[in-house]
């Protein structure tokens, strides 16, 4: 799908995933409790593929309430134990957030991929030409400088 195309919606009444977790919309759920919904993907990478969602309607990351992420890992975590408990295919677990249109978020509320994985799958992640590369320890220092001031600490 072409990601530039993809209409992100203003409201959550927009929203496909809120419209699932409100019971207006369908969707096969695997697993749900008081504030995360699981369910499966409807264009799934892998037979077994499991969305988490937090209930709360947050396009990024960063507009969930603090603490509220906690549980959609916790929810990824028990499906991964089960997907490997299951008769599905699974060798192995992936877990992907994209976290903007540019990473490739085409649902504009905050999802992780829970994917089934087994040699030979076929799935997996293209990395950009400078991918291995090494930078110098001062640009590494520079970088984390910056983030460090962003999250209002200097000093570590």
């Amino acid at each position: 799908m072409d990601v530039a195309r993809v209409r992100f919606p203003v409201t959550a009444e927009d929203c496909v995933f809120c419209r699932i977790a409100s019971g207006r919309a369908i969707a096969s759920v695997v697993r749900e409790d008081a504030t995360t919904l699981a369910f499966m993907d409807i264009r799934p990478m892998n037979p077994g593929h499991v969305l988490v969602i937090p209930k709360a309607h947050a396009t990024l990351l960063q507009e969930l309430p603090p603490g509220s992420s906690a549980p959609v890992l916790e929810a990824a975590r028990e499906i991964s134990a089960a997907l490997r408990r299951s008769d599905v295919r699974c060798d192995a677990v992936s877990l992907y957030l994209a976290d903007g249109r540019e990473a490739g978020q085409e649902v504009s509320h905050v999802h992780l991929h829970v994917i089934p994985r087994f040699r030979g799958d076929g799935f997996g992640l293209r990395v950009g030409p400078t991918y291995g590369a090494m930078p110098p320890r001062e640009d590494l220092d520079a970088q984390a400088h910056r983030i460090r001031t962003a999250l209002g600490s200097s000093t570590v």
